[in-house]
């Protein structure tokens, strides 16, 4: 009502379409989004749940007169077929105003740093935009963006990431160690290729580049080489496509690749605290320990661009990196949080955490939900499920290699694969190893080198088990 209408009696009516269009009426309350949620063990869509929030009318135009001249970061990529990933750590940068980023998108001029990136040739992409960083100057908009109606009280855009980008953009193919996320789709829309935790070998884990709480998969999702991760052909994909409006749930663990497919898209994201992230945070201690150690000592193939953009500037020495896996083991251990055989049902028994700002955190545990429990799925929530019903993905007929090993009967390695030497290592010389690289200058298989062997000392499954051994051994001391 304007300043100068006339107050409304009890008696008079109402019209319910107006009303409804002041209070949009949710389909669930923030409680029972929060049930929802504490069940859901498979990525979800949610419609109708941000109707009245005004982070729907951030768009890229209305952020450019937000941000003004404010220049922010783009990863710019190249549109080319590649069966390959585009690390970040492949691309490139360069600083720029949302106002030069719509212009290029329109192939006009006076576009600044992206004139030397024609639009037709590159892609871009503003990620990882922390709105309480962006927007320091205006906390007002942190309000825009109400998340506390899914049941987070008091959690708003002060906790979420701004994402801009153009057609093509995209985000290599990955799992978060921490947390699960809400992404709401703002302005165009998104491609999600989504897969479950049981699929990790299937997508080829790698910690190389190195982002704290990002484990990477050497395959391209789209475009993956068969012949070189042929496992990726058992890979269980789920694709939806967001649109504006609409927030996906990504449980804990799950892969995904996220690619725009309009001109131009903005959506936001907040990564929700879980109860597992404290023991998560002892084993993303020990991965970074390993990982600089390993990465920083002097090495032929350690020449490599190994840490993301996104950690240059947080890059830690080896003393640093045990001070900080000893304080998580210590955090760890004075909540009490560390069971070696945990109860049946932890949701039974355990009270529900809160995080440092006092917040209640989503348990993560891995309950299995019972049967029982009925989700309600239709109109406003949807299931994003597997596509079973696209083509299987084959091998080449010419795909055969030499050093393909076949298993053995008991599971070991086959014939190829078996080491019968039985000579101890120091046998072996500098030239026994000169020659070995000599050989390798040709064909034949190539040799080891750090990062192979950092795929193996820092995938997922050892480092959840040295995480355990690390905890059990605190206890005795």
């Amino acid at each position: 009502l304007s300043a100068g209408s006339e107050s409304l009696s009890p008696t008079d009516s109402v019209d319910p379409q107006a009303m409804a269009a002041v209070t949009p009426i949710k389909p669930f309350s923030p409680e029972e989004t929060r049930w929802i949620l504490e069940h859901l063990q498979h990525p979800t869509v949610f419609l109708n749940m941000t109707q009245g929030w005004p982070v729907l009318h951030w768009t890229a135009q209305h952020l450019s007169g937000c941000l003004q001249d404010r220049l922010i970061r783009f990863r710019l990529g190249r549109k080319e077929a590649t069966n390959a990933p585009l690390f970040e750590t492949q691309c490139s940068y360069i600083e720029a105003t949302v106002t030069q980023f719509l212009r290029w998108t329109q192939h006009q001029t006076d576009v600044g740093s992206f004139s030397e990136y024609p639009c037709s040739e590159y892609w871009a992409y503003a990620d990882y935009k922390y709105i309480t960083t962006l927007f320091h100057d205006q906390p007002s908009m942190f309000e825009d963006v109400k998340w506390s109606e899914f049941g987070f009280e008091g959690r708003n855009g002060k906790e979420s990431t701004l994402w801009i980008g153009s057609e093509g953009a995209n985000t290599p193919c990955h799992l978060d160690t921490y947390g699960c996320n809400l992404v709401l789709q703002v302005q165009g829309r998104k491609r999600w290729h989504l897969f479950p935790p049981e699929d990790t070998a299937k997508l080829y884990p790698t910690r190389i580049p190195y982002e704290e709480s990002s484990v990477f998969s050497q395959v391209h999702v789209l475009h993956p080489d068969l012949r070189k991760f042929p496992q990726f052909q058992g890979a269980r994909a789920h694709t939806v496509t967001l649109e504006p409006g609409q927030v996906l749930y990504v449980p804990r663990h799950w892969w995904h690749y996220v690619e725009s497919i309009d001109p131009i898209t903005v959506s936001v994201n907040s990564w929700i605290e879980l109860e597992v992230d404290d023991a998560a945070r002892v084993s993303e201690a020990v991965t970074r320990t390993v990982v600089c150690a390993m990465k920083s000592a002097p090495s032929d193939d350690n020449a490599d661009t190994w840490l993301n953009p996104t950690e240059v500037t947080k890059k830690l020495s080896h003393e640093e990196n045990m001070q900080y896996l000893n304080l998580a083991v210590s955090a760890q251990r004075k909540r009490g949080l560390f069971h070696r055989k945990p109860s049946p049902d932890p949701r039974a028994t355990q009270p529900a955490k809160r995080d440092s700002c006092g917040r209640l955190k989503l348990r993560g545990d891995g309950v299995k939900v019972p049967a029982s429990v009925r989700l309600p799925f239709g109109q406003h929530l949807i299931p994003v499920k597997c596509q079973e019903d696209e083509p299987e993905k084959t091998v080449p007929e010419d795909s055969s290699c030499d050093a393909a090993v076949s298993p053995g009967e008991d599971g070991s390695a086959g014939a190829k694969g078996k080491h019968t030497c039985g000579a101890d290592l120091t046998q072996f010389s500098s030239c026994d190893l000169a020659t070995e690289r000599g050989n390798n200058q040709g064909s034949g298989p190539s040799l080891i080198t750090t990062n192979d062997l950092l795929d193996c000392l820092v995938h997922p499954d050892i480092i959840s088990r040295v995480t355990e051994l690390l905890l059990e051994r605190s206890l005795w001391k």
